[in-house]
């Protein structure tokens, strides 16, 4: 992938959590951020979990989920955008894996493989990660041309943590452009 917008559109996966003031209010706000954006549409939410936090254990639950969206961006400006919407929706980084108010992390993009000091695709992470995995299920279809549907699933067997991660509630988010469910 090259360091340019281009006008075809990629498809891209993003991980949500929020663990401090409205959490699914908050969710929905990254959302709608996403999706205003002219370069990314939002095709496809999560249901929202809630979470044992992992790492730093001395915060509340998380709720986690993930989306699906189509974009131009080139992965470096998608990733810019996401850490500005988490700017504005109050997110300050004190405490490694600490408490957030929201929390974007780019997980996939049509299988591109990149390692810059500021992003690596696929996530690092990602695999080892019940409060990813769970959410990212529910939204990769299993006929995904990239292969991530079989590599979610299969880590999904195998990752710890599945037991500290609760239904919260499906998504309810909407757009005119891309109803879910769609």
């Amino acid at each position: 992938m090259n360091a340019h917008s281009t006008s075809e559109a990629s498809e891209a996966y993003i991980a949500l959590g929020a663990n401090l003031g409205e959490r699914e209010h908050t969710l929905y706000e990254a959302i709608t951020a996403l999706d205003e954006h002219p370069g990314i549409r939002v095709l496809r939410c999560s249901s929202l979990y809630e979470t044992e936090p992992v790492g730093y254990l001395d915060q509340p639950s998380f709720l986690n989920m993930t989306v699906a969206v189509s974009t131009t961006l080139a992965p470096e400006e998608l990733l810019v955008y996401m850490l500005e919407v988490e700017s504005r929706l109050g997110r300050v980084r004190h405490i490694p894996n600490g408490p957030r108010t929201i929390d974007l992390d780019l997980l996939w993009m049509e299988a591109a493989q990149l390692a810059t000091p500021d992003l690596e695709l696929p996530h690092p992470r990602m695999l080892e990660r019940a409060f990813v995995l769970v959410p990212l299920a529910d939204i990769v279809p299993n006929q995904d041309p990239s292969g991530l549907y079989s590599i979610v699933h299969t880590a999904l067997n195998s990752v710890d943590g599945k037991d500290g991660i609760q239904l919260w509630k499906t998504c309810s988010w909407r757009n005119d452009s891309a109803p879910f469910g769609s």
